[in-house]
């Protein structure tokens, strides 16, 4: 009986190491998520392949497991920028990315977790101040919006596209000027909206003018054509046609005398 308890002790303290090894080797990757191996005896981080997937893995207790997220991410950024006439402007911007997936094991291994730090936020930064400082106010408060978002894009993707990180939009969503200078944009744009409805109103007046012009020089037209074409024949024929017609009313009396100048009868008639 007093061997058991002897016996007994090594085999629980076995099992404990046995669950604290179990414990450290055992890891959980989430969902969205992947796992960068650095084998601590070997040549640490692994980068010749693919990162650990989702779910659960089993590693060496002495090897580590770096865990980074690799769905869309996004990073808003606010920074004062200079215009072309060198004016202060503040510009926000948000910065959809997520760290390229077959290479993470080098992002972290030349990068490390700090990556957006040390990489994207500078150079979203930089790409801002290289690209406000083609405008002007003006074009930065109305027209240029879309497009300078886009060459923002453009230019930050070229310096992280080969720093193992996937771009996948820049999108402007405030530029704020100083005040005095929003001011003096919106009473500009203002006057020149006020300058285009009155130059509307303007053509508008011409084309009614012409619209009235050209309807007169008909009708002027018409019976100058008219005129030309009513001979005294036709005219008889059409006085006779009227005289038949009012002869033929059953509410008069018609009385034929003689013949007027235009050798057409006289017709009278009492109610």
């Amino acid at each position: 009986m007093d061997k058991l308890p002897k016996i007994g002790i090594p085999v629980i303290i076995v099992i404990i190491i046995l669950i604290i090894l179990i414990a450290k080797s055992a890891v959980t990757i989430g969902s969205g998520e992947a796992g960068v191996l650095y084998k601590t005896f070997d040549d640490g981080v692994v980068t010749d392949k693919p990162p650990l997937g989702e779910g659960f893995h089993l590693v060496a207790p002495w090897n580590k497991v770096f865990i980074y997220e690799v769905r869309q991410q996004e990073i808003l950024e606010k920074m004062n920028v200079l215009s072309s006439n060198g004016l202060d402007i503040k510009l926000e911007a948000s910065v959809w990315f997520q760290p390229d997936f077959t290479s993470l094991g080098k992002l972290h291994q030349e990068k490390s977790e700090m990556y957006k730090e040390r990489v994207l936020l500078p150079a979203i930064r930089s790409a801002a101040r290289s690209v406000v400082g083609r405008y002007t106010p003006e074009q930065l408060y109305s027209s240029k919006r879309d497009a300078i978002q886009q060459e923002i894009f453009e230019e930050t993707k070229k310096i992280v596209e080969d720093q193992y990180i996937q771009l996948n939009e820049v999108l402007v969503r405030d530029v704020t000027l100083p005040p005095t200078i929003k001011d003096a944009i919106e009473r500009k744009l203002k006057q020149e909206q006020e300058s285009l409805e009155y130059e509307f109103r303007l053509v508008t007046a011409a084309k009614e003018a012409e619209k009235v012009i050209i309807e007169a020089q008909g009708k002027a037209d018409a019976n100058r054509i008219l005129s030309a074409s009513l001979t005294d024949k036709i005219l008889q024929d059409k006085g006779i046609e009227a005289t038949l017609e009012l002869s033929k009313s059953p509410n008069s009396k018609v009385v034929v005398i003689g013949s007027g100048d235009s050798g057409l009868p006289l017709i009278l008639g009492d109610n």
